[in-house]
């Protein structure tokens, strides 16, 4: 089955509004997708209206960026109604300490670096739904304060740090489980930075987040070797957890292809990704068949 459950829209940092990405999906042969936008569910609604009869089916998605004592976590949420309290509280909760670290991020580029922006470039970017680093990181590069993207990021943006400015991993959980969905790991050996998370201490890590209700793994991921995946797959297999894959496209600002989740024909993982397809068939934020 050729499915991607982590695509990203540019209502959050991706370049592709809705209508691109059921292009992209179409002409891919994909059978099932899911937008996953940080904090954000509004592509998720849209994309109920756009579907046609014979499309993908289409699963409800997000995805929270989490952080506590011992390092950042990205939960994935499955199949929830996407106009539920619930979830609207926990997307709410979300966006709204992501503005907090864009004003803070723009304050650290203009009193360290003197990097300032026109006052409409800055309305606008606040009036977008989820702005993040990579739309910052592209303004700076209009206006000739860094080569690229990732440099501006890289050298300037994320020399910034924020201790609480971030939901928990259990918040994301509760409120994902609260509104009816699925809690998932994104690309679990992911930590911080270029933290690679593997062997104990990988499983410790789902063993903390399944005490809080932590129900999945992504373990076809396109950035996962063979070694990683085989270690995600066990973690998941061994604590009964369903088994998602992803691409986390995002357009052009990242190098990722739409449907690169490294899953084959392989029998790796297909009970728990079994488990996962049939149970989403049941869930309000599921439309298919």
């Amino acid at each position: 089955m050729k499915i991607d459950l982590h695509l990203h829209t540019c209502i959050s940092d991706g370049t592709d509004t809705p209508e691109e990405i059921l292009a992209h999906v179409r002409e891919a042969g994909m059978q099932l997708f899911s937008v996953t936008d940080h904090d954000a569910v509004r592509a998720g609604i849209k994309m109920r209206a756009l579907r046609k009869e014979g499309d993908p089916a289409f699963l409800c998605g997000a995805e929270f960026s989490c952080k506590d004592e011992e390092g950042k976590y990205h939960i994935l949420g499955y199949g929830f109604d996407p106009e539920g309290k619930a979830i609207r509280r926990l997307v709410e909760a979300g966006h709204s300490l992501r503005m907090k670290k864009v004003r803070a991020r723009l304050d650290f580029l203009r009193t360290e670096f003197g990097f300032t922006f026109p006052k409409e470039e800055i309305e606008g970017l606040l009036s977008l739904d989820n702005p993040g680093k990579p739309h910052i990181g592209n303004m700076m590069v209009r206006y000739g304060y860094a080569a690229t993207k990732d440099e501006a990021i890289r050298d300037f943006i994320n020399r910034v740090h924020f201790r609480s400015e971030y939901l928990r991993p259990e918040q994301a959980i509760e409120g994902i489980l609260d509104g009816g969905g699925i809690p998932v790991l994104a690309h679990p050996a992911y930590g911080s930075g270029d933290q690679l998370i593997l062997g104990s201490e990988l499983m410790e890590r789902f063993r903390k987040l399944t005490a809080f209700g932590l129900q999945g793994a992504e373990a076809y991921y396109s950035g996962f070797t063979r070694k990683i995946r085989e270690q995600v797959l066990s973690c998941a297999e061994e604590l009964g957890l369903y088994v998602t894959a992803g691409s986390d496209y995002h357009g052009s600002n990242k190098l990722v292809v739409l449907g690169d989740t490294g899953l084959s024909d392989t029998a790796e993982g297909a009970e728990g990704l079994q488990r996962f397809l049939g149970e989403i068939r049941s869930r309000d934020g599921y439309f298919g068949e």
